[in-house]
């Protein structure tokens, strides 16, 4: 299954750059940007987005590339056991599709793409759609609408 989707991904990319060059629209990379400390398999997170684009928006997806991607199960794992819903609500989180291809040097195929996942609150029928990109560096934040989890 993981080679079939590898293959659409560079079918897609080699007919993408034959009309042109593909360019990343993604607007919060920072190579700079630091692992978050993790304790308690979370991290631990300090700061909130404040513009409410942070993760919601393909453009503004939540960035965790800080290892090879191979690990990146993990660091998903440590992102989604940091937050909880607005009121410390449980969550739940399923990985529901993959969009938005870009170039990327940190692939083995040069290219990335997001992961979309489904959020749900404990106690409520809300869902919420997050964008994640396991492949770039970016600071780590608590999206709008969501609460750091207590990190004891």
């Amino acid at each position: 299954m993981k080679s079939k989707i590898v293959f659409l991904l560079f079918t897609s990319i080699l007919m993408l750059s034959s009309c042109g060059s593909i360019k990343s629209t993604i607007q919060n990379i920072d190579n700079s940007a630091i692992k978050p400390p993790i304790k308690n398999k979370q991290f631990l997170l300090t700061e909130y987005d404040k513009d409410g684009k942070y993760g919601y928006d393909m453009d503004y997806p939540i960035n965790l590339g800080f290892e090879n991607e191979k690990y990146s199960p993990k660091n998903i794992e440590y992102f989604f056991n940091a937050i909880s819903g607005p009121n410390g609500e449980k969550i739940s989180y399923e990985k529901i599709d993959t969009c938005c291809p870009f170039p990327t040097k940190k692939s083995a195929v040069g290219a990335g793409t997001l992961d979309i996942y489904q959020i749900s609150f404990e106690g409520t029928e809300k869902k919420i759609i997050l964008y994640l990109n396991i492949y770039e560096k970016g600071k780590v934040l608590c999206p709008k609408g969501f609460s750091i989890k207590n990190q004891s």
